[in-house]
């Protein structure tokens, strides 16, 4: 069975090694977001990416966004951040706005679809974020669900669902659910509105007043 760790501030040294050692090894962490529980892996290691689309039953065609602690982790990823995408971050972020930028060159396909775009969110979820932040690299955000299903908001529902598939679990209290995360692609010129979502589409009008639908 996948392990539940719950989330004590005084462990979070131990959990923190635990959890850059799995994601090293091409392990799948279950991480909570403000929407959704997410299944995180390394973006940059082939075979855990692999393993998580098997996992999930989703299309090698399909991206997957990633999880960063901040705007100053998105370089990592992205060739660059355009000034209405900081503009976007500075506002929004973090939150359940997921931003789609030009993506580094050696991003693995898995990662971005082939598009050769990808796309980047902070969740408001402090946990999350500090742990990511300890990590000192993105992850990926995809739900925590197989191609189809319901996303899962709890860690007991993330265990009974995927069992050994996942190899971490941790656990801070049930995710609050509702909306996915809006997206929007500022890699295109005008920028365009993906998916309307958790952020109001009238606020990012405000920030964006040409953004396409």
């Amino acid at each position: 069975m996948g392990r539940i760790r719950q989330w004590r501030q005084e462990e979070a040294e131990d959990l923190l090694r635990e959890a850059r050692a799995l994601l090293g090894a091409g392990g799948i962490l279950a991480l909570p977001t403000d929407t959704y529980y997410a299944l995180a892996v390394h973006p940059f290691n082939q075979e855990a990416l692999r393993r998580l689309f098997a996992l999930k039953q989703r299309p090698p065609t399909k991206p997957i966004l990633l999880l960063v602690a901040g705007p100053d982790m998105v370089l990592q990823v992205a060739q660059k951040v355009p000034e209405l995408a900081r503009r976007l971050m500075a506002k929004f972020w973090p939150g359940p706005l997921t931003i789609i930028l030009p993506a580094r060159p050696e991003l693995p396909p898995l990662v971005t679809g082939g598009s050769g775009t990808v796309g980047v969110r902070q969740p408001r979820q402090p946990i999350t974020c500090e742990m990511v932040a300890g990590l000192g690299f993105p992850v990926t955000g995809t739900s925590a669900n197989r191609a189809g299903q319901a996303p899962l908001t709890g860690a007991a529902e993330v265990e009974l669902e995927f069992k050994e598939l996942v190899d971490l679990i941790l656990d801070t209290g049930p995710c609050p659910g509702g909306l996915p995360s809006t997206v929007v692609d500022v890699s295109c010129t005008p920028p365009r509105l993906v998916r309307a979502g958790a952020t109001d589409a009238d606020q990012i009008r405000e920030v964006v007043p040409g953004i396409k639908p």
